[in-house]
């Protein structure tokens, strides 16, 4: 699992707005976090030019069409939802409700689930300001590392609009079929310098008939979790189901849940993880303050 681009840079139904934290509220003179429409244009003609100058990019591209198009995800501003990511084979789950500035990838997180599993009132909060990586309790017993997590499951929710970014390396890479469904195969590496592990790479799964994304085959090459270099084994994660977010500019289509597995070269074994991505909903309304480190917070980093 990836940190996106740090510092730039998982039925179809309608959701409704959740409850917004009073702490994330915009006020009716504070900067909103939404950007411009002249920024949003620039953005993504920016991206659809550099996408379209290759077999790979163009593919991506039409992916990014198929889920909703590049000006319209950045266009319906913020992004909130709930990741709830559960080992299978045990360990800690790592539950939290997020939200996350999807045009400059700042976040802010609330730990909604314990060590064992039960519900936290009011659990610790940890996120990402574009610079800096807090938490709230530095006393908290965290299941993961605060600066890692604060865009890692957004990568995986925002395939395939994340890979517009640049930095990001697009080759076609054949096919692969699982559990009965033939997918085409884009392999997406990172140049040097691009956020936490450009050492990173993914293989994004896109039904080749409707040009939406299936799922991801990926590494974790995080140097605070690899010191000496290196990675983990390559994993498989598959997408399920799907979901329609409506949002000021139009409607983004993104997964409802996922199953992981080690990727042995066919899939073969019980998923090793799974998880729910609910909860979803644009704020477009949510200030610049939203992304601020909180009064009391500590800055931290694990690198």
């Amino acid at each position: 699992m990836r940190v996106f681009l740090l510092g730039l840079l998982l039925s179809l139904t309608a959701c409704h707005a959740p409850d917004t934290p009073a702490d994330l509220a915009s006020s009716d003179t504070a900067a909103l976090a939404m950007p411009s429409d002249a920024a949003v244009e620039a953005r993504a003609a920016e991206a659809t030019a550099r996408l379209d100058a290759s077999e790979a990019g163009r593919r991506v591209l039409a992916a990014i069409d198929a889920h909703g198009g590049l000006t319209t995800w950045y266009g319906n501003g913020p992004l909130h939802f709930r990741y709830a990511y559960s080992r299978l084979g045990g360990g800690a789950p790592i539950d939290t409700e997020q939200t996350i500035d999807t045009f400059s990838s700042r976040a802010v997180h609330t730990l909604m689930r314990d060590a064992a599993g039960e519900p936290m009132d009011d659990g610790p909060r940890f996120g990402w300001t574009g610079t800096t990586a807090w938490v709230s309790d530095t006393t908290a017993s965290l299941p993961t590392d605060a600066r890692f997590w604060s865009l890692t499951p957004y990568y995986f929710v925002a395939m395939p609009f994340v890979l517009a970014d640049s930095g990001v390396n697009l080759e076609m890479a054949g096919t692969m079929t699982f559990e009965g469904r033939l997918y085409d195969l884009v392999y997406v590496t990172f140049d040097e310098g691009t956020g936490d592990a450009p050492d990173d790479y993914y293989y994004l799964l896109l039904d080749p008939e409707t040009n939406q994304v299936g799922g991801v085959r990926y590494i974790v090459s995080y140097p605070a979790f690899f010191p000496d270099g290196g990675f983990n084994p390559e994993k498989l994660m598959i997408y399920d189901g799907a979901q329609t977010i409506a949002g000021p500019e139009g409607a983004i289509l993104l997964q409802e849940g996922f199953r992981s597995w080690a990727w042995t070269g066919d899939g073969s074994g019980a998923p090793s993880a799974e998880g729910t991505v609910t909860d979803i909903a644009f704020q477009p309304d949510l200030s610049d303050e939203a992304f601020a480190m909180p009064t009391g917070a500590h800055p931290t980093s694990a690198l």
